[in-house]
């Protein structure tokens, strides 16, 4: 009987060792899920995680953010704006933040980090620009689209968790 109770009390320290890993961490060490961006204008995504999986379409918007939500070996699960999943190599993949408007229509660039403030530009929806910051308990990010920098609300854009810093 005491071997069996310490047979159960080593497979229960096993499984609650097990249970303390973090689960949000892929097989690169890096969290899971995470943003980054498309690195080419012509990336093939896949059906698994392979070349040898058949190709389901190409991205062919340059920056635009992915969410990448699994890892398997040189492969990267992700997420697009549209909730679509497939598989890229992740040499097709940057670190580099950026967002890519999701409101339809025309979006306002702010100024300042303030509806009242100066509107400065007007974004139409899927356009794509570089996150420069994110700061904390701010609604806004600072937004740049190539020549015009300025703040957006954070529930206009695709590629920024709700709650994320970034400086």
């Amino acid at each position: 009987m005491k071997f069996v109770i310490s047979l159960m009390v080593v497979l229960l320290g096993i499984n609650l060792s097990q249970a303390q890993e973090p689960a949000d961490e892929g097989e690169s060490g890096l969290h899971l899920p995470r943003f980054v961006s498309l690195r080419s204008n012509h990336i093939n995504a896949r059906s698994g995680p392979g070349a040898r999986y058949p190709i389901e379409w190409v991205y062919m918007q340059k920056s635009a953010p992915v969410e990448i939500i699994a890892e398997f070996e040189l492969w990267r699960k992700i997420k697009d704006w549209q909730g679509s999943e497939s598989w890229v190599h992740k040499s097709m993949l940057t670190g580099r933040r950026s967002i890519k408007i999701a409101t339809p229509g025309e979006n306002n660039l702010y100024a300042k980090d303030d509806y009242n403030s100066k509107i400065i530009a007007k974004v139409e929806d899927g356009v794509v620009g570089e996150v420069k910051k994110c700061p904390v308990n701010n609604n806004f990010c600072l937004i740049q689209f190539d020549s015009a920098e300025g703040w957006m609300p954070r529930s206009n854009l695709y590629g920024i968790y709700p709650d994320e810093i970034i400086d």
